[in-house]
């Protein structure tokens, strides 16, 4: 189905990938606690927190199903290497939170680097509603780590 210009509806699967990865710390840490864990905390900004959640999903959704078809196929590019070296970076700061240091530095390290590798992915994928509402939940994500923990 035909979307806008020379965007289609259809799945890429790699985006799901791209986004499970990102989410497995976040998955064990719900499961697993962290010693000396403070982001259990209770946050103090629940309506950026909100407009949040409903912005990463609605850039998931778009990253998944909404396909550029004159995004360059080859793989792998420079953009989706930084995006992978970001996944990487965001799991070396979860291994730092774990072994207790929860300097404000850490909790940057944990919010930047996820969101950067969203971004980096979808401009691969020549994405731009993907770009667009993931900048939003960067915006959003970054300011709650700010106001809450740095």
């Amino acid at each position: 189905m035909k979307l806008y210009k020379n965007y289609l509806i259809g799945f890429d699967v790699w985006a799901l990938i791209v986004f499970l990865a990102v989410m497995i710390p976040t998955i064990i840490w719900a499961l697993i606690p962290a010693p000396n864990d403070i982001l259990r905390t209770e946050s103090v900004t629940p309506i950026i927190d909100t407009v949040a959640s409903i912005l990463q999903f609605i850039a998931l959704a778009c990253l998944c199903v909404v396909i550029n078809k004159d995004a360059d196929k080859v793989r792998p590019s420079p953009l989706i290497i930084l995006s992978t070296f970001c996944i990487l970076m965001y799991y070396a700061g979860w291994g730092v939170y774990y072994s207790g240091i929860c300097a404000p530095w850490v909790v940057l390290l944990m919010t930047i680097p996820p969101c950067l590798a969203l971004i980096l992915y979808a401009s691969d994928r020549k994405n731009l509603p993907a770009i667009i509402l993931t900048s939003g939940f960067t915006v959003c994500h970054l300011f709650f780590a700010i106001a809450n923990f740095v």
